[in-house]
């Protein structure tokens, strides 16, 4: 069995051919440019491959209504040239297999879910929290997608005391991604996150940040993992830092033992590393293979 996998970020693109264990075969990435021009370079990579389905996990915004006339498109991204971009559709017409669609960290999620850290579990959390932050969600054994789908990168924030940064998302300011995506870092401290020592104050404001989030997704969704990727975490010092935040705002409210006594195996990164989000979407690409989509 060959799938197609799309991990289709607003910075790079990633493609990859796979089989149902979850093992990438093939791979090749790209720069995201505009629409065509990117899409070209896709379809060219599973073009006679003889690939069966095809998953996409894309950047959003994104439209996940099957009834919506704009369904499978890019919503309201600021990236360039992709807002109202009919995404699904294109990669539907060109390669006329079963496709899989879904927003990226959704797909990452499932990945995890399927291969990775929160396999065996009927629920967890994947929080991306590089370029940008997302949040995919995967409840009771599916995956969630409500109104539009999870923005929880966009949630706002409690601002750290000691913290003056005005925040540098377009439409919020000081959301989530404002004050802790990979940009806000390197506009608040004039220096790329990767050149910061361990010690520097940056993490604990990072730190601070996060855990906000995961502690209003535990209290709201309460899932049994939480997986936490992307380039930011990379920085390994964060991850206790942000379990012991997380613990210091649930206040021993939440009375479970993965929290109170097991929270470095809670708070986890993804087992499956960089290939989360592409094990995801062939995750993606293996469901609408087996309902035909």
């Amino acid at each position: 069995m060959r799938i197609g996998a799309i991990e289709a970020g607003g910075t790079k693109f990633v493609c990859g051919i796979g089989n149902e264990e979850g093992v990438i075969e093939a791979r090749a990435s790209f720069p995201t440019e505009q629409p065509e021009a990117t899409l070209k370079q896709v379809i060219a990579f599973f073009r006679d491959q003889g690939v069966e389905a095809v998953g996409i996990g894309s950047f959003g915004p994104i439209d996940m209504n099957p009834s919506s006339l704009s369904y499978g498109y890019v919503t309201t991204t600021p990236k360039a040239g992709w807002a109202e971009y009919d995404f699904l559709g294109m990669v539907k017409r060109s390669l006329a297999v079963p496709c899989g669609w879904d927003t990226d960290v959704n797909a990452a999620a499932l990945g995890e879910a399927t291969w990775g850290a929160a396999r065996g579990l009927d629920s967890c959390a994947y929080y991306t929290i590089g370029t940008g932050i997302g949040v995919g969600v995967y409840a009771e054994g599916k995956l969630v997608h409500g109104l539009v789908h999870p923005e929880g990168g966009h949630v706002l924030t409690r601002r750290h005391p000691e913290d003056d940064f005005a925040g540098n998302c377009p439409y919020h300011g000081d959301c989530l991604e404002g004050m802790a995506a990979g940009p806000a870092l390197e506009a608040r401290w004039k220096t790329r996150g990767s050149e910061l020592v361990p010690e520097h104050r940056a993490w604990v404001f990072e730190a601070f940040y996060i855990a906000q989030a995961l502690t209003g997704t535990i209290l709201t969704l309460s899932p049994k993992r939480i997986i936490l990727g992307g380039g930011v975490m990379q920085q390994t010092q964060l991850f206790p830092l942000i379990r012991d935040a997380v613990r210091k705002n649930l206040g021993g409210y939440v009375s479970a033992a993965a929290i109170q006594d097991h929270i470095e195996e809670y708070i986890v990164p993804p087992d499956l590393g960089g290939n989360a989000g592409l094990c995801g979407a062939l995750a993606l690409g293996l469901t609408a293979l087996n309902r035909g989509a």
